[in-house]
């Protein structure tokens, strides 16, 4: 893997979006989003109304990342290091070197995707068969997709094909969509397309058949009429899992779009409507981060966010989103 200096700076509001603004958006917007909706993981929007009223920021004194900013800062190393070179076979590697061999104690933090991508890459199996677990369909690919649409800025068909190649250690199926659709659309973002360009990307590298695209249209339809429209057009009602994947990037997009891409107004919507709310979050705010570039995120969020504490990864341990936005773009000064 690459090592890197932790010497990021938080961006300051001011100036036009470059790529590398755009990336540091993108990222750090996922970080602040798994951060403001770790709180309320799992909660229905009765729950958090009861608890915190409507939540307008942080709810925590120390606020910090899931598994969702760990993750993505393990599949943002692997492409800094491979790029579009990466294989199902370098991935895997990455998997057993990282994660799966390391001694790292209770997997503390971790979606069941991940729990049973491990448990059969340390019975010895291979991809795809790692993927063959009651969990393929979650959204743990999704939460880690940022990255490959910060590297593939301007090609969503080539975000989604990498991420399907690290997609396919841990997910089958609808789970490969959801983290391909995110893919795509944080790809289309980094160049500047607005919400309808960012969705149509979106759709444009899932089965339109599929149950993702169809949540996500649901959702983006429902999306003028607000948050309480959108979760009824898309949660599945009695279903106790929170992580499946077409729900989860149905509500993400669909908090996208109801806030028409402002970063603040996306993310806390995909907050208050609970369920898997620290990867609905996540989601939205690397979507709208990369269309309008760090500044878009208040200052007090962005400030918060600090290297990754290694919770459920300990080799992520000192990494920050920001250093893996500046990895994953070119130097724009020495390219002048």
């Amino acid at each position: 893997m690459v090592s890197i200096a932790c010497n990021h700076q938080v961006p300051v509001p001011g100036g036009a979006a470059g790529l590398r603004d755009r990336a540091r958006g993108a990222l750090l917007g996922l970080a602040v989003g798994d951060a403001l909706g770790a709180p309320a993981e799992n909660l229905k929007p009765s729950e958090i109304r009861r608890r915190w009223g409507r939540i307008e920021g942080f709810v925590v004194d120390d606020p910090a990342g899931t598994d969702d900013t760990e993750y993505a800062i393990f599949s943002g190393l692997l492409l800094a290091r491979y790029g579009s070179a990466l294989t199902v076979a370098r991935a895997e590697t990455a998997w057993h070197r990282w994660i799966a061999d390391v001694d790292e104690g209770p997997f503390r933090g971790a979606g069941f995707s991940e729990r049973g991508t491990l448990e059969n890459l340390r019975r010895g199996l291979a991809a795809p068969v790692t993927a063959q677990h009651r969990h393929a369909w979650s959204d743990g690919l999704a939460m880690r997709a940022a990255p490959f649409g910060v590297f593939a800025a301007g090609r969503p068909a080539e975000a989604a094909r990498l991420v399907a190649i690290d997609g396919t250690v841990s997910h089958e199926g609808e789970g490969i969509y959801g983290g391909q659709a995110v893919a795509a659309g944080v790809a289309a973002a980094m160049v500047g397309a607005g919400p309808a360009s960012v969705i149509g990307a979106a759709l444009s590298v899932v089965p339109m058949d599929s149950w993702t695209a169809r949540s996500l249209r649901r959702a983006v339809v429902a999306a003028p009429a607000g948050e309480r429209a959108v979760r009824s057009a898309v949660v599945v009602a009695g279903y106790p899992w929170t992580d499946l994947a077409p729900e989860a990037v149905g509500l993400a997009f669909g908090a996208f779009a109801a806030a028409l891409g402002d970063f603040r107004t996306a993310v806390l919507t995909a907050v208050n409507m609970g369920r898997d709310a620290d990867t609905t979050a996540a989601v939205a705010g690397a979507l709208a981060g990369a269309v309008h570039g760090a500044d878009a995120i208040p200052a007090e969020w962005g400030s918060a966010i600090g290297q990754v504490r290694g919770s459920c990864l300990p080799t992520m341990q000192g990494y920050h989103v920001l250093d893996i936005a500046d990895l994953l773009t070119p130097d724009e000064e020495a390219t002048r």
